[in-house]
């Protein structure tokens, strides 16, 4: 901070003290300055940080994701299924609320799928609203039945899904107990996130609930599924890149006894689907195309598709480009630079919007690559 200083010609007057009163001055200013310490060592913030004291010694296997896509959970029933049948695992770690696990713990033992199919409403809007991830858990439940899921996001739905929790466990007489306790952590995180949109709030609160339940596990092993935002151990938030992501936050506390995947590349299509030709600003170019995302999940989208329009960055590269971004983890395909690409976004009322992007290596919000809009009109 800068303070404003203010000259003057005015000579100071030389004010002359008596050694009694000298004497008393100084007594009383050492005993404030002293009190003033205690009282702030009451308060203040350590100048280090401190030494963590763990209990857990098991092993953390992180894995990233794309949200809702298929092939990235198909890979991750298969990774979970092996440490299931094969390491004797039974912790699954997952990026939603402490109590949409636990309501999905409560599932994993009924007989029916009520409770997955009332999270799975109260996930409208969100990419995990696609049949995929239904699916996802219930073959978890099929085949890998004793799994225990561990909810470590702040409170997203806590006004659907975590207010219905709330009130099974006052109706059962929990209201004492620790789940009450954490839901009613987990809903206040969600009010406060979504009140003023603190992504860096978010991240902290995702790793310190992850320590929090991962130090309820003494020596057992864990798997996790989280966006690959989260799951960088090198790396700082998605959103303002200020403060170190969860995993790196992770690794501060249990150094080599955890590791991470991103799987996100899985999702990634290496050759198109097939060939098309689209015409841009009159002239008609060879169109790869790499398939149709389900967009069920966001409001008014039921789908959107890819081109790469070949050999075309030469002709559009001095377009006037538009603020709008598009990173390089949003696409089905890898993406290199100096391409160009078509999305068309296909509405539930079927009307069509098609968007034109090139790959000119812009990076993008701290360090991730994204395309950038262009005017095609």
């Amino acid at each position: 901070m800068y303070v404003n200083k203010r000259s003057s010609s005015v000579k100071p007057k030389m004010v002359y003290l008596s050694p009694w009163l000298l004497a008393l001055i100084v007594t009383l200013i050492a005993g404030s300055l002293a009190a003033c310490s205690n009282s702030a060592g009451e308060h203040a913030q350590p100048t280090k940080e401190t030494p963590v004291v763990t209990q857990a010694s098991g092993r953390i296997y992180l894995y990233g994701e794309v949200h809702g896509n298929a092939k990235v959970m198909d890979k991750e029933f298969e990774l979970w299924s092996g440490y299931y049948h094969k390491e004797g695992m039974r912790h699954l770690f997952v990026e939603l609320p402490y109590y949409t696990a636990e309501y999905l713990n409560l599932w994993m033992h009924s007989d029916n799928d009520d409770l997955l199919n009332e999270i799975y409403e109260d996930w409208q809007g969100t990419a995990g609203y696609n049949p995929y991830t239904k699916a996802f858990y219930k073959k978890i439940k099929s085949e890998c039945p004793e799994t225990i899921f561990h909810g470590t996001d702040v409170g997203h739905q806590y006004d659907t899904t975590g207010s219905r929790f709330l009130s099974y466990l006052e109706a059962n007489d929990r209201t004492g107990s620790e789940a009450y306790t954490l839901t009613r952590e987990a809903i206040e995180q969600g009010r406060y996130y979504y009140s003023k949109d603190d992504d860096v709030y978010r991240e902290n609160k995702m790793a310190e609930n992850f320590i929090r339940e991962f130090e309820k596990l003494g020596s057992a092993n864990i798997m996790g599924i989280y966006g690959s935002a989260h799951t960088g151990l090198d790396e700082m938030d998605y959103d303002t890149h200020t403060v170190p992501c969860m995993a790196n936050q992770l690794k501060k506390h249990y150094g080599g006894h955890m590791d991470s995947e991103d799987l996100s590349l899985v999702a990634k299509e290496n050759e198109p689907i097939r060939t098309d030709h689209i015409t841009l600003l009159g002239k008609e170019y060879t169109a790869s195309y790499f398939g149709k995302e389900e967009m069920t999940g966001f409001k008014n989208y039921a789908y959107r598709e890819f081109w790469r329009l070949e050999d075309a960055y030469e002709d559009v590269k001095d377009l006037p480009l538009v603020e709008n971004y598009l990173p390089y983890n949003n696409y089905p395909m890898l993406i290199g630079t100096g391409q160009v690409f078509v999305i068309r976004y296909t509405k539930t009322d079927g009307s069509v919007d098609q968007e034109y992007y090139l790959s000119n290596g812009h990076v993008w919000n701290g360090g991730m690559y994204a395309t950038q809009q262009f005017q095609a009109d």
